[in-house]
C-alpha cells in the first residue's frame, strides 16, 4: 500500500507514548514533532500538516488527556480522528440523477489512469447494480485511447460509442448521448481528453463538453504517485470545471501517498474511489475512517470482511465449514480455498488488515511468492482423484511420484502434506469449539509455521500473538461454540 512508509513513521512516533504510564507536555511535543516530520516526508501538503498538528495538539493538551487514564491511547484516538477528518470523515457516494441517464465525465492528465478507471467503474456499477452503462470515447488526441476503451468495453461487455480520431469531441459527446437515449443506458461515461499538463486549449474543450453533457458527476482521476503535483492538478481542474469528486489511482504503487491525505483538505472535494491494481475489478470505494486505521496500523477488518463476502461463494463456504467440522476437508477443498483467497489480493496485504498484525514489524518483509502457491498446486494436481480425497493414501512411494510429477523436492512434498494434516486437525478443533485447537493455531502462526502455506509465514513471530489479534481469534472461536449450542 502507498502508506507503508508513513505507517512505519507514525507507529514509531506513537510507540514511545504507548510505553509510558504517564505522558508529559514534553512527551507530547516530541511526538507531535515526529508526526509532523512523518507527514511532510510522506509528501502531505505543508499547510495541511500545520493544521493537522495544531488540531491534535489542542485536543491532546491539558490535564484531561495527559493526566487521565490511558493518555497514550487517547492521543492515538485523537490522531486517528484527525486523520479521518483530513480525508473527509465518511465515504461519499456517486451523484445519481433522478432521470436516466446519469452522466459521469472522467477528466485528468494523460497517464493518470482515466480510461482504465472509466472501465472499472462501469463494470462495478454493472455487476453490483445490474446497471446498463455506455462509454463514450471522446479522447481523440492520445494515441490508442479509443482502441483502449473499446478493448476494455469488450472485456467487461459494455458498449463503447466512438467516431474515430478525426471527429470533434463535442460532436462525439452529442451523438454519444443520443445513442445512450436510444439504448436506454442508465449510466454514461465520457472519457474526455487529457494532456501531459493543464493548458487553456484542454480546459476550454472540457468546459464545452461539460456545457453540452451537463454531467451529474465530474470525476478527476489523479495518479497518487505524483505527490504534490497531484494536489496542484486537482486545484487546476477544480478551478475551471468544479469537479465533484476524485479518484486516486496507483495507490498500490511505491509512493509516499501524501496526495491522498492532502486533496480533500486543499480542494474540499471528496475522494470517492481508489484504484489499487491493474485488474478491472481493482476499484474500491474510499472510506476515510478505514484508511486512517490502516495508516495507523490498526488494520481494516471491515474491508477484509467485504472482500471475503464478494469473493467467496456462500454455499461453497458453508460446505467447507461442514467439512472442517467433520474433519473431511480434502485437497480438492484446499485448492478451492487457495484460489478464493488469492482472488482477494496479495496475502501479505490481507494480513495487514487484521488488527494486531497490521503494525507487526516482521510483516514488512513477509511476501508470499505466487510461485510458491503454484508449486503447491502442482503437487496437488499430481495426485490422483483418490489421493486428493483421501490424503491417508499418500505413502512414501506415492509421495516420490508426486515430487517427480510436480518437479519439486520430496522434502517439500512431505512438508506440505504434514502441514495440511495439522491444519485439518486444528480447524476441526476450532469448528467444534475446542479452545485447545485455537491455542495450537495461534502457536503455529506465531512460530511462522502456518499450516497449508509453503514454509509457513516466515518472520511472523510473536506479533500475531498480540492481545488484539489473540482476543479477536478467541472471540471468533467462542461465537462458533455458541452457535453450535444454539443449533442443538
Amino acid at each position: 500500500m502507498a502508506f507503508e512508509g508513513l505507517t512505519e513513521r507514525l507507529q514509531n512516533a506513537l510507540s514511545g507514548l504507548r510505553r509510558k504510564g504517564k505522558v508529559t507536555d514534553a512527551d507530547l511535543r516530541e511526538t507531535m514533532r515526529e508526526i509532523r516530520l512523518a507527514l511532510l516526508e510522506a509528501d502531505v501538503n505543508f499547510t495541511v500538516v500545520k493544521d493537522f498538528v495544531r488540531n491534535v495538539r489542542e485536543k491532546a493538551a491539558g490535564a484531561k488527556v495527559l493526566e487521565g487514564l490511558n493518555p497514550a491511547q487517547q492521543i492515538v484516538s485523537i490522531v486517528n480522528d484527525e486523520l479521518t477528518a483530513m480525508m473527509g470523515e465518511s465515504e461519499v457516494p456517486l451523484n445519481v440523477s433522478d432521470k436516466i441517464p446519469t452522466v459521469i465525465m472522467m477528466v485528468g492528465l494523460q497517464g493518470a489512469g482515466k480510461t482504465t478507471t472509466a472501465g472499472k467503474l462501469a463494470l462495478k456499477l454493472k455487476s453490483e447494480q445490474n446497471a446498463r452503462p455506455l462509454m463514450i470515447a471522446a479522447d481523440v488526441y492520445r494515441p490508442a485511447a479509443i482502441d483502449q476503451l473499446k478493448t476494455l468495453g469488450e472485456q467487461i461487455d459494455v458498449p463503447v460509442f466512438e467516431m474515430g480520431t478525426d471527429a470533434d469531441p463535442r460532436d462525439i459527446v452529442r451523438q454519444g448521448l443520443a445513442k445512450a437515449a436510444e439504448l436506454k443506458s442508465d449510466y454514461v461515461f465520457i472519457d474526455a481528453a487529457g494532456r501531459l499538463q493543464i493548458d487553456e486549449t484542454l480546459m476550454q474543450e472540457l468546459a464545452d463538453v461539460k456545457e453540452i453533457a451537463q454531467p451529474d458527476e465530474i470525476l478527476l482521476v489523479v495518479d497518487a504517485m505524483t505527490g504534490q503535483n497531484a494536489v496542484e492538478t486537482a486545484e487546476g481542474f477544480n478551478e475551471r470545471l468544479d469537479v465533484t469528486g476524485v479518484v486516486l489511482t496507483k495507490l498500490d504503487g511505491d509512493t509516499r501517498g501524501g496526495a491522498a491525505l492532502s486533496i480533500r483538505a486543499v480542494t474540499g472535494k471528496p475522494i470517492k474511489f481508489v484504484g489499487q491494481g491493474e485488474k478491472t475489478t481493482d476499484l474500491d470505494i474510499f472510506y476515510p475512517d478505514r484508511m486512517a486505521s490502516r495508516i495507523l496500523g490498526m488494520g481494516d477488518l471491515l474491508t477484509l470482511i467485504e472482500k471475503a463476502q464478494k469473493d467467496f461463494d456462500e454455499k461453497q463456504a458453508a460446505e467447507t465449514m461442514e467439512k472442517m467440522k467433520s474433519n473431511t476437508f480434502d485437497f480438492n477443498d484446499f485448492i478451492d480455498q487457495m484460489d478464493q483467497v488469492q482472488n482477494m489480493g496479495p496475502i501479505e496485504d490481507l494480513l495487514k488488515m487484521i488488527p494486531g498484525m497490521a503494525n507487526n514489524p516482521a510483516l514488512a518483509n513477509v511476501k508470499v511468492d505466487p510461485k510458491d502457491m503454484a508449486h503447491l498446486k502442482a503437487i496437488v494436481m499430481s495426485m490422483t482423484p483418490a489421493e486428493r480425497e483421501n490424503p491417508d493414501l499418500l505413502n512414501p512411494s506415492r509421495r516420490r511420484r508426486l515430487a517427480a510429477g510436480a518437479g519439486r523436492p520430496i522434502v517439500e512434498v512431505n512438508r506440505m502434506i504434514k502441514q495440511f494434516n495439522e491444519m485439518k486437525k486444528m480447524m476441526s478443533g476450532m469448528m467444534n469449539g475446542n479452545m485447545g485447537g485455537m491455542e495450537q493455531m495461534m502457536n503455529a502462526m506465531g512460530g511462522g509455521n502456518m499450516p497449508g502455506m509453503p514454509g509457513g509465514f516466515p518472520g511472523m513471530g510473536g506479533g500475531i500473538k498480540g492481545k488484539m489479534a489473540n482476543m479477536a481469534m478467541k472471540q471468533m472461536a467462542r461465537k462458533i461454540q455458541k452457535n453450535k449450542k444454539k443449533r442443538r
